[in-house]
């Protein structure tokens, strides 16, 4: 007896929305969404897709119209509740923008909950497109079935993220001078946590200084290897995940 096909296809079109979604709501795909529905997934009446709201979850949805402006979709069920990640914040520092778009995009992947940009003193770039770096964000999402987009915050400077620092969250620092090797550290970490990522050229002595008197700082080691630092974001989150997050379920 053949096996029953999966529904919603694995195929079946995935996207973030605005309106919040309930069943037998009716929602419109405007602007570049709809574009990409009609024109590179040619979506069909009566087709299923995927939506999200970032508020209640993921939901399946049967298209109605399609237009060359618009689509018009119907909420038929929801398939899962919004996710829970764990709550673990990203801190990096700016770098160049294609190494920073591949930060965004890999640390959403990875379920981070937060992403806070830092400017540190030897950081290349001092300023981020928000609005494309939501785009990233959001497309990432999509891509690897999150039903919750990560908080994306302006960038701060260092002194300034550390001066505001919630007295409950514990920030680990990739330290190039050594630390609490990053598996033991984040193993044995209670509530919660941040990873700070410096620059291509890494912190300057007076940042350095400046981190380990904080009293929520805490140096770790990403091993005996140079890390570039797109690596050891991804490096740290990972093995966060491994240590504390949802990989271990």
């Amino acid at each position: 007896m053949p096996a029953t096909p999966a529904w919603p296809p694995r195929s079946a079109p995935r996207l973030f929305v605005e309106d919040e979604l309930g069943e037998g709501r009716e929602i419109t795909i405007e602007g570049n969404q709809a574009h990409y529905l009609a024109k590179v997934m040619r979506v069909r009446e009566g087709d299923t897709i995927v939506l999200c709201d970032n508020a209640t979850g993921e939901w399946a949805a049967r298209i109605g119209e399609v237009s060359k402006r618009h689509i018009a979709a119907t909420i038929s069920q929801q398939l899962r509740p919004k996710e829970n990640v764990p709550d673990l914040w990203l801190c990096p520092a700016l770098l160049k923008k294609d190494r920073y778009d591949t930060v965004l995009e890999k640390a959403t992947e990875l379920g981070i909950a937060r992403i806070q940009p830092v400017i540190t003193r030897r950081c290349v770039a001092d300023k981020l497109n928000i609005d494309r770096a939501t785009v990233l964000v959001t497309e990432a999402a999509e891509q690897c079935a999150r039903t919750a987009l990560p908080d994306l915050i302006q960038p701060v400077k260092l002194a300034e993220m550390l001066r505001d620092w919630p007295e409950n969250r514990t920030l680990f620092f990739a330290d190039e001078m050594g630390g609490k090797p990053a598996a033991s550290a984040f193993s044995s970490a209670q509530g919660p946590a941040a990873i700070l990522i410096g620059p291509e050229g890494g912190f300057d002595d007076a940042e350095r200084e400046m981190l380990l008197d904080h009293p929520n700082v805490r140096p770790i080691s990403l091993g005996p290897r140079i890390l570039r630092a797109e690596t050891a974001a991804m490096a740290s989150v990972a093995i966060w995940m491994a240590a504390q997050g949802d990989w271990v379920n």
